[in-house]
């Protein structure tokens, strides 16, 4: 294979590599760039001498009032938009906006980009750091990309030489080791009518179980549980998954538990394009956490480095004084809520490989370079068109350094429809962190305890 390298215009070296091979981890001369003119987490320190700032080591104080109550306040509140992109200029901005982005805004004169000063809020806690910069040297793909070596926690490639090297960055990412969250789904028809979803969802990471043994299970990335809890047509319907590191030597292992029937089965679908939970159509299983589960479908190509407008420290979509109806407009949500900040991320492409099969023939991702957080996909059919835009409106969980998003949302550029799941305005206890599980918890026999209505 042919591999070509170029200089970005931030100074740093990538290269367009496909997952087909496996390669080395970085050396330790590259390694030590971290903590040094890089972030523990692989991110470049310094500004872009313009609206990027150097990076200060993250949001570090809890505002003032926060009652560590999961339902957070936003440091920023008295801040104004500096400019807004909207038809009128979108032109000006093209070059820092994905292609997605822009077709919204050609779509609809109503969806506005309100652009704010850029905060580097993201970090992690030092242990995740720790071990990031560990990962750097010992960290390897397996054949084909589809698993790692030697790999125990955190961020794998700090240093990402390949495309798939930094979406298992975004897989993998630190989510606060064992959460429970209460949030909603809404799949509002093209005239902004909609109803909701409600889920309660648990993941805990393998290594943060109560009765963790690490050589029990060692293929096992964390473990998922998703109750639904509301309409109560749904409600008591529970998905079991145990997200395997390498899906192709054995694939997910995923359960549903049919609150009507009070049934346990297998369900094998969940998995690639197979349609997600209660979503109407609007996403695929792999469209959740805006991707999700195994890369093996796709060739990866590390495009480079670039500074976009994306969804950063939207708190202010958290807000309880809002519900959920001055939230979900007809097209998309309120984008008066939203908040746009110029980050650097990483572009990574995903063209469906030869002889697979998916919905989407290419995928185009854009992953912030602080927190590993895929923030922005353009999604593409068969045809080649630009179909689906996903947006992360990414949000930092001060209280447990955990960078992750207060809603992601997918729009369907074909049928005007969309999907926003994470809502917690209207939720009681929205997220709590910490929470103590045993590998009992996630076995298929808990899930009709867990689904009793």
């Amino acid at each position: 294979m042919k591999l070509n390298k170029k200089l970005i215009a931030t100074g740093v070296l990538t290269a367009s590599l496909f997952a087909g091979n496996a390669y080395a981890a970085v050396s330790a001369a590259e390694a030590a760039k971290l903590g040094d003119t890089l972030t523990p987490m692989g991110a470049e320190k310094a500004g872009n001498g313009g609206a990027i700032p150097a990076w200060g080591g993250g949001l570090q104080e809890v505002p003032a009032g926060y009652k560590n109550d999961g339902i957070y306040l936003n440091p920023f509140a008295d801040e104004k938009p500096k400019f807004t992109i909207d038809q009128s200029n979108v032109s000006q901005y093209a070059d820092n906006l994905s292609p997605g982005q822009v077709a919204m805004i050609k779509k609809y004169s109503d969806f506005k980009m309100p652009v704010y000063e850029t905060h580097r809020t993201s970090t992690y806690p030092d242990s995740v750091m720790k071990e990031t910069m560990e990962n750097a040297t010992k960290v390897k793909l397996v054949a084909g990309g589809n698993g790692l070596e030697n790999y125990q926690d955190a961020t794998p490639f700090p240093i990402p030489q390949s495309g798939v090297e930094a979406i298992w960055n975004h897989i993998t990412r630190y989510r606060g080791g064992s959460v429970k969250r209460n949030v909603g789904q809404v799949t509002p028809q093209a005239n902004g009518a909609f109803s909701v979803v409600k889920f309660q969802d648990e993941l805990t990471w393998r290594a943060f179980l109560e009765d963790y043994k690490p050589d029990e299970d060692p293929n096992v990335l964390f473990y998922f549980k998703q109750i639904i809890t509301a309409p109560s047509r749904l409600a008591g319907n529970v998905l079991l998954v145990h997200e395997t590191i390498n899906q192709v030597t054995e694939p997910r292992r995923a359960w549903v538990y049919n609150a009507g029937q009070r049934r346990v089965r297998r369900a094998p679908q969940v998995a690639y394009d197979g349609p997600g939970t209660a979503a109407d159509g609007m996403r695929t299983t792999d469209n959740f956490d805006l991707f999700n589960g195994a890369p093996d479908r796709y060739n990866w190509e590390l495009v480079g480095k670039k500074e976009l407008y994306i969804p950063y420290n939207s708190y202010k979509l958290t807000d309880r004084s809002l519900t959920y109806d001055k939230i979900i407009k007809p097209g998309h949500i309120n984008q008066d809520l939203t908040r746009y900040e110029l980050h650097r991320v990483w572009h990574v492409r995903a063209t469906l490989k030869s002889g697979e099969r998916h919905i989407y023939a290419q995928r185009d991702f854009y992953i912030d370079e602080d927190s590993w957080q895929a923030s922005v996909i353009d999604h593409y059919d068969g045809r080649g068109e630009l179909w689906r835009v996903a947006e992360a409106h990414n949000m930092f969980f001060y209280d447990h350094k955990v960078p992750w998003y207060a809603i992601e949302t997918l729009y369907d550029l074909l049928s005007g429809r969309y999907l926003a799941l994470g809502l917690t305005n209207e939720e009681q206890e929205p997220y709590e962190f910490g929470i103590e599980r045993s590998s009992r918890d996630y076995t298929p026999a808990a899930l009709r305890r867990a689904g009793t209505r």
